[in-house]
């Protein structure tokens, strides 16, 4: 970015009476009087005037901030920023796709109809479900339908006392939030030194009133659950239900799937999983899926294939309900279904071990400078604990700002709640052994700044656009708009 003229805010490249483009008269002028006082502005708003080459000049710099999974390295733990194939982009980007409409009849819908089919297929094949919906716009909006499900269950059993969830203390914060919306009361169990559930903790805590447990299957340290039948043994046993949390399903593609574990209920991810974008708050997708018998309580509408081979939208008397306004994100399904197709079964079946070797190679290089609280093989992510060496005073926060001075986006830091420094790293199965060599070398090379010059690694990050930023402050009195700058530079 050319940072001497252009790393500025557009408010400070105006100069009264430039201007670049000029728009068409406003056709709805004649129909402002209709509008009633308190919804008309006293006073013009308060925009730029800069010209043309300005403006383009400065969304082209500014637009080279952005960082993602297109333009460097994303080792998010327990967000799986896999890179996401442009071809996918391409396909849902036709226009025989952006055109449609979802109240058109059926009839002239029958090719979108049929991917939404296909790919419901395809969740239920992968995931070991016997029918998914597709219409969650969000993993934490398919937690939520999913806990409906659960409670339309128990309510047609006449069982209104089932009014508990169960989540491990290691789980997304989500679990427990979706839980609460849904309007459950929301029990914490124990983990074990290894990260995974404590049964005996588990099972005094199942009575009559456990609607549910909710896991995620590896656990969100990267471990994988070794009692899982037994847990849903024992939460079947006293009546309630057993509900996967799809956001760390990436690792088991083609080796293991939820409904053969004993869940009952999941939701997936398609971002996590299926390549499709994070979208930033949306568009997105959370699919779920429901074994056999609890298919009538999945939200309406629903895609259906007729005997006659065709398509069709249908709405059930036994259903929850509508969860969204209609069928979900469709350009979200048209990515995730072309990424399913060009890769296969076989070659999908290939993502989770890929996967899991780039995390385990990954934590051998690394845990002798970075301190691993669970030792042993990893699933598809792993958790340090800060660096070994604790006496210089540089922390997680410190090393994953430093990280940003060469390129790379941290990983997730403070997450799980486990240890006090917590360090999540998930390479994903897309990234080379080069990336990931690269990624070690920056690390360790951190980890030696942190020994021989901890100042450098707590002032960091020096060369972002935004340096080393006061966060408690940014917490407490953040600056959002010009005015508030403008205000805080003449206090």
């Amino acid at each position: 970015m050319n940072r001497r003229l252009y790393d500025k805010l557009i408010f400070e490249h105006s100069h009264p009476g430039r201007h670049g483009y000029s728009l068409p008269r406003n056709p709805f002028d004649r129909h402002i009087d209709e509008l009633p006082p308190s919804c008309r502005r006293t006073e013009a708003p308060a925009l730029p005037e800069v010209d043309e080459p300005t403006v383009v000049r400065h969304y082209t710099n500014s637009s080279t901030n952005n960082f993602g999974v297109d333009t460097g390295f994303y080792p998010l733990g327990s967000c799986t920023m896999k890179y996401n194939p442009k071809i996918n982009d391409a396909l849902a980007a036709s226009r025989s796709i952006a055109t449609l409409h979802p109240m058109q009849p059926a009839a002239t819908a029958q090719g979108a109809l049929a991917v939404y089919w296909q790919l419901q297929r395809a969740l239920s094949e992968i995931g070991g479900m016997a029918e998914f919906t597709l219409n969650p716009f969000a993993g934490a909006h398919g937690e939520l339908t999913g806990l409906l499900v659960i409670k339309a269950y128990h309510l047609s059993r006449q069982d209104a006392g089932r009014d508990t969830v169960l989540v491990p203390d290691s789980a997304h914060g989500t679990n427990p939030a979706s839980a609460a919306v849904a309007g459950f009361k929301v029990v914490e169990v124990r983990s074990l030194a290894d990260g995974t559930v404590d049964v005996d903790d588990l099972r005094a805590r199942l009575d009559g009133s456990v609607a549910a447990m909710m896991m995620t299957n590896p656990n969100t340290v990267g471990m994988f659950e070794k009692n899982i039948p037994e847990i849903a043994r024992l939460v079947h046993e006293a009546g309630g239900l057993m509900y996967y949390d799809g956001a760390n399903l990436n690792p088991m593609l083609g080796v293991a799937r939820p409904g053969d574990m004993g869940f009952d209920v999941m939701h997936i991810n398609l971002h996590k999983t299926f390549s499709t974008p994070h979208g930033g708050g949306g568009p997105g997708a959370g699919p779920v899926g429901v074994r056999s018998g609890l298919e009538r309580f999945l939200p309406d509408p629903r895609v259906v294939k007729t005997p006659g081979g065709a398509y069709d939208v249908v709405c059930d008397d036994s259903s929850l309900g509508r969860i969204s306004g209609w069928l979900g994100n469709f350009t979200v399904y048209i990515r995730a279904l072309a990424y399913i197709l060009s890769l296969g079964a076989e070659n999908l079946a290939k993502a989770g071990p890929l996967a899991t070797l780039n995390a385990n190679y990954v934590m051998n290089r690394l845990k002798d400078v970075y301190e691993l609280p669970i030792p042993g093989p990893c699933k598809h992510e792993f958790v340090f604990d800060g660096l070994k060496d604790k006496s210089t005073g540089v922390t997680t926060l410190n090393v994953a700002k430093r990280l940003l001075d060469f390129g790379f986006h941290a990983p997730t830091i403070y997450f799980p709640l486990l240890f006090h420094e917590s360090l999540m790293i998930e390479p994903t199965e897309t990234e080379s052994r080069q990336t990931l060599d690269s990624f070690v070398d920056v690390m360790r090379r951190i980890a030696a700044e942190a020994a021989q010059n901890p100042e450098l690694v707590k002032n960091a990050p020096h060369d972002t656009p935004v340096s080393h930023p006061d966060d408690t402050e940014a917490a407490l009195h953040p600056i959002t708009s010009w005015q508030d700058l403008c205000a805080a530079q003449t206090s």
